[in-house]
Order: structure tokens, then C-alpha cells, then sequence
């Protein structure tokens, strides 16, 4: 008789385990990439980051920091941390202290130089801001707050920005950021990924999220060659007070122009090259060597130190016609003497 009962029999060899749902890959390589990058910088350029006290009567003042941009001690830092004294004391990240002079300042982009009594230094390299991309990695290396070689990182958020200088004339091609900034950075290095040094971290937005500023690498280069050759920044003058006025459709039309503003003259300096070419009050410039005048600003920014003992040629606005006049500019007077800040870091300076 068969026997019909079921048999189960056991397979000595277990199934495979049913493999897991896929799940997106790990971003592990994305931050180990992000990290080696931030910490190479850091390793290359931190050395030459130093903390800046300028000297107010021979006892420290304030706080800031400064980047060192060659071996034989020359240091770039902000006008605005050593404004109105000719000595500061540098510590570098070991905390080794060495004293340094002031070789020149220049308010008008907020960048100072000095000379440390020390060669053989670390040092990092003055980049090309043109460069730059909008979304690059920017690193900051700084003394916040007197927290000694910080580093913070983000990215480049925008390029070509104006910011207002104390002096109140405008810094051009200035590099907006979200990197981490506070009082105390002043002055300290904004770094590429390539370690190289594309900005000089000048100021804050109080109350914002991530709105920093630094002064671009480029314009930094220039104000180094001017303040090693002549001690100053050189810019042109024609002895005028101006303000930003609106013209009327007609004129706009009428001359070609492609800004619908111009500057009214205000007052001419006596003995001023402006009086010697005939300029008055109520004159309203229109362009200088062709290119428009639309502000106060634009006038500035033209008349930089290449337009010292050249003629340059104004478009004027004089009772409804225009007119072409040839001016001499001369080299502008240096600003008077600032007091120093007993703070370096203020609402609007890093």
C-alpha cells in the first residue's frame, strides 16, 4: 500500500537573501573631495596668515588680520585696521611676534601695506580675480573676534561689485561672498582651492545671512605696485565739487548720451586746473575722453593716476549747449591724517 502522506524535504543549501532596495549612492567621495581641498589651502596659506595690532601711542589698538604676500615681509592688510599709525605688531600662526612698519595706506580701497622686520617668511600668491566664477569655493583665514587662525569656507556669491570705502569714494570689482566673516578678519586673505589669494576680506552686512565682502586680488596687486613706487596711491583731480544730477530727454537724446544723468558742478577750486579751462558753477559734465560721466562716481573712477599731466576733454552742458573743453588734471591731494579707530572691526567692517 503507498504510503500518500506529504514529505517535506529540506534543502541542506540555503536560498540567497533577497538583495535590498538600491538606495542612492553615498556622498562620501563629494565630502572627502569638498575637505581635501579646504584643509590643502589651509595647510599652504595658513602659515602666512598673521594677526594685526596696530600700535596707538606706542600700547596695542585694535584687531585685525593680515596676509603676508612675499618672503621679505611685505603684508597686505585693511586701511581701515592700522588707519593712523606707522607701527603694528604681527603674530604669526605659531605665535611667533614680529614687529612691522606701515609703508603706505590708501582709504579709498581700504587696503594698507606694511613691511615686517622679518624675511624668510611664508607667503601666499596674489591671484588673477578675473578669473573668478560665481559658485567657486572661497576660503577665509582670519582672527575673528581674537580667535586665532580660523578658517571658514563657502563660496564666491557674486563679482563686480561696488562697495563704499570710508573715504567715500567707490571700491570697484568687489567679491561678494558667504563666507564667514566678523570683526577681526579684517584684512585676512580670501583663498581659491588653487591657494591662491583672490581677495582681501574687507567688510560685513550687518543683520544679513552671508553677505561678506572682499577687495578683489587684482585691485590689491595695483595698490601694492603704487605703494611700493610712490608711497601713495596717485589719483587725478580738476579741483570740482560735484553732484549727481538727472538731464532731461532732449539732452540725453540730443548728445548721444547713454546715461540719463550727469554731474553739476558745485564749486570750482580756486587755481584748479577746472578754472583754468574756464569751468563754472552750474556746468553740468557729460563725459571726459568719450566715456560717460552718468555720476560723482564715474567722474572718480575716470580720473585715475594715468590722467596726472595729461589733457583729458569734458563734454559740457553750459545753458542748454554743449560744449568740449580741454582740462589738465593734476594729482589729487592726499587725505588729512585720520584718527586711529578704537575698533577695527564696526558695523559694516569685518
Amino acid at each position: 500500500m503507498l504510503d500518500r502522506t506529504p514529505r517535506f524535504i529540506l534543502d541542506p543549501t540555503p536560498a540567497p537573501p533577497a538583495e535590498p532596495p538600491s538606495s542612492p549612492p553615498a556622498d562620501d567621495h563629494l565630502l572627502d573631495a569638498y575637505s581635501q581641498a579646504v584643509t590643502s589651502v589651509v595647510d599652504r596659506i595658513g602659515p602666512a596668515v598673521v594677526r594685526v595690532e596696530p600700535h596707538v601711542a606706542g600700547r596695542p589698538g585694535g584687531l585685525g588680520s593680515g596676509i603676508i604676500i612675499s618672503p621679505d615681509g611685505l603684508v597686505l592688510t585693511n586701511s581701515h585696521v592700522v588707519q593712523g599709525v606707522r607701527e603694528a605688531r604681527l603674530t604669526l600662526s605659531d605665535g611667533h611676534a614680529i614687529d612691522a612698519r606701515v609703508l603706505g595706506d590708501d582709504p579709498d580701497t581700504d587696503l594698507a601695506l606694511l613691511r615686517a622686520n622679518a624675511s624668510g617668511l611664508p607667503f601666499g600668491a596674489l591671484g588673477n580675480s578675473q578669473r573668478l566664477r560665481r559658485g567657486q569655493i572661497a576660503i577665509a583665514i582670519g582672527n575673528p573676534l581674537g580667535f586665532e587662525s580660523t578658517v571658514t569656507a563657502g563660496v564666491v556669491s557674486a563679482l563686480g561689485r561696488s562697495l563704499r570705502s570710508q573715504s567715500g569714494r567707490l571700491i570697484d570689482d568687489v567679491i561678494q561672498t558667504d563666507t564667514a566673516l566678523n570683526p577681526g578678519n579684517s584684512g585676512g586673505p580670501l583663498v581659491s582651492t588653487a591657494g591662491e589669494v583672490i581677495g582681501i576680506n574687507t567688510a560685513i552686512i550687518v543683520g544679513a545671512q552671508g553677505i561678506c565682502f572682499a577687495v578683489a586680488s587684482n585691485t590689491a596687486s595695483f595698490v601694492v605696485t603704487e605703494l611700493i613706487r610712490h608711497g601713495r596711491v596717485r589719483r587725478a583731480s580738476i579741483g570740482v565739487a560735484g553732484q549727481t544730477v538727472p538731464l532731461p530727454r532732449r539732452v540725453v537724446y540730443a548728445a548721444g548720451l547713454t546715461k540719463g544723468s550727469g554731474v553739476v558742478i558745485a564749486g570750482v577750486e580756486a587755481g584748479s586746473p577746472a578754472a583754468d579751462a574756464g569751468l563754472k558753477q552750474g556746468d553740468v559734465l557729460l563725459s571726459l575722453d568719450g566715456e560717460p560721466v552718468g555720476g560723482v562716481d564715474d567722474l572718480v573712477r575716470l580720473l585715475n593716476g594715468d590722467r596726472i599731466g595729461g589733457v583729458v576733454t569734458l563734454a559740457v552742458l553750459r545753458q542748454g549747449e554743449l560744449q568740449l573743453v580741454s582740462v589738465n588734471p593734476v594729482e589729487r591731494k592726499p587725505p588729512a591724517a585720520r584718527p586711529p579707530a578704537p575698533d577695527p572691526g564696526r558695523d559694516t567692517r569685518s
